[in-house]
């Protein structure tokens, strides 16, 4: 295949996503219990709708599905497993923890202030399961992920209990399961906080693609490995802590979309990136539309959709690697 037909087909696959996603905001924005029509916009009451409501749910959904999947690619590239993301390595779990003890010390305390300490406890978490992951034999790569998932049953195992004792086992449900019926204008805004995140990911993309070669690789190219990895480690932390404090844990975006995009564009971060943006921001507005559809006029959580349809991407993605091995 030529260069030209390589490139032609990948600006297919860009067309075609931007069009998919396109098409997901513009269905987000007229679908829920209120109906509203294209033609009703020039109702001042369909307008405020939308502006206070169905918009700002949109830009939440399409903030969190981005910043996730970027941070799931962060991930994988600090943990050099493709396997790993924030809700399957104990990284959303540590920030639900922290949100619990900030709840605990400061009742009051604003969200801004809950998302600071669920990003310390997130950054905690996910340090140690990173120092833990790089003593697993590299040869068995289906060890980091199964390490993760017990990892982050622990931890949030530890949280359910000590909420279970604090009697406050419904704020933990609500940062544990992750939905969007809660969003209104003015309980959204941190998310673009974690798309500034993405564009930091984005800044620095080469430096990440040179972390992922390991560490004697890295530093012979003359890389700042532990000044990268402690960035890295800041980026994921901080992306889960400000999604899960605004719309609770979203799962397998992380996972799922990092993979299918690589397949299709590579290894390479600066070229991936905004695919994988695109892939999570697409897969978490189609699996919201879906949670508001499927027992209409009531709502399913996107986090309880995802858990479904990622599960089932997952299951496809490791029995083709097992296949084309």
């Amino acid at each position: 295949m030529t260069a030209g037909s390589l490139g032609s087909q990948g600006f297919a696959y860009r067309a075609v996503g931007a069009a998919t996603l396109l098409a997901l905001f513009v269905a987000s924005l007229f679908v829920g219990v209120g109906e509203l029509a294209i033609g009703s916009l020039a109702d001042p009451e369909a307008l405020r709708l939308i502006m206070i409501s169905r918009l700002p749910r949109t830009l939440a959904a399409l903030l969190a599905g981005s910043a996730l999947a970027i941070a799931g690619l962060v991930m994988q590239t600090l943990a050099r497993n493709r396997f790993v993301e924030p809700s399957t390595a104990g990284t959303a779990q540590s920030a639900a923890l922290g949100i619990l003890v900030v709840t605990l010390v400061w009742p009051n305390a604003s969200l801004g202030w809950k998302a600071a300490g669920a990003a310390v406890t997130a950054l905690a978490g996910t340090s140690v399961f990173l120092m833990l992951a790089h003593r697993l034999p590299p040869t068995q790569p289906f060890l980091v992920p199964l390490f993760g998932l017990v990892y982050g049953g622990v931890i949030g195992a530890a949280a359910t209990f000590a909420a279970w004792h604090l009697d406050l086992l419904q704020y933990l449900e609500v940062w544990m399961t992750g939905e969007f019926s809660g969003i209104l204008r003015g309980r959204y805004e941190l998310l673009w906080v974690a798309g500034a995140l993405v564009v930091l990911a984005w800044w620095t993309a080469d430096r990440l693609t040179m972390l992922s070669l390991g560490r004697d690789v890295s530093i012979g190219l003359g890389l700042n490995y532990t000044g990268m990895l402690r960035l890295g480690l800041v980026i994921v932390s901080a992306i889960t802590a400000l999604t899960v404090v605004v719309v609770g844990t979203i799962p397998f975006v992380g996972l799922v979309a990092p993979n299918i995009v690589s397949r299709f564009a590579g290894e390479n971060l600066r070229h991936t990136l905004p695919g994988v943006a695109g892939g999570g921001a697409a897969l978490v507005l189609a699996c919201d539309i879906i949670g508001r559809l499927i027992r209409f006029p009531y709502e399913v959580p996107v986090g309880t959709i995802l858990g479904v349809v990622g599960a089932v991407l997952f299951l496809v993605l490791l029995l083709g690697r097992n296949s084309n091995d």
